[in-house]
């Protein structure tokens, strides 16, 4: 893990003023509206919206060689500029399960592509009290069908 040692201090904080912590987690390559749509509605579900980010080596692991498009460091700072994410951190790993652990989200958020057994981390969040919510995807947007859109022309 190659988090900041204050991630876990900054979320006791922040729950210690009552504030609720959302998580979501995703490669965000090529953010798309579909991208934006489920963050925007993640970030309703709590105060703060943290984002768990794929590493470069993360995406290629999951995605293949020819993935990301975009370097990590590029997708972070899209990210920042949407002015709807309180945190964005880069993990390496395939899964976020040890950083959803370290954060310990109140609420966990995912794309509707996913059943509630299938969500790294949901059994954690909710041991902890925490729920699972599922936001429907928005239909025709997907990175990897704009990638084979785009090697088509």
């Amino acid at each position: 893990m190659n988090f900041n040692n204050n991630i876990k201090e900054e979320c006791l904080q922040w729950k210690r003023e009552g504030k609720s912590i959302v998580f979501t987690n995703g490669c965000f390559d090529l953010l798309h509206k579909g991208h934006k749509d489920l963050l925007i509605k993640a970030s309703s579900f709590g105060n703060l919206l943290i984002v768990g980010l794929n590493s470069d080596i993360s995406v290629r692991s999951l995605k293949g060689k020819d993935r990301p498009i975009q370097s990590e460091k590029i997708r972070k700072n899209i990210l920042i500029r949407l002015g709807i994410v309180s945190r964005e951190y880069i993990f390496s790993e395939r899964t976020p399960l040890n950083l959803i652990r370290l954060i310990k989200p109140d609420v966990l958020v995912k794309g509707g592509d996913y059943k509630i057994d299938q969500i790294v981390g949901s059994k954690d969040v909710m041991l902890n009290g925490g729920k699972v919510k599922i936001v429907p995807i928005t239909p025709g947007f997907s990175t990897t069908s704009q990638i084979k859109k785009i090697k088509r022309q």
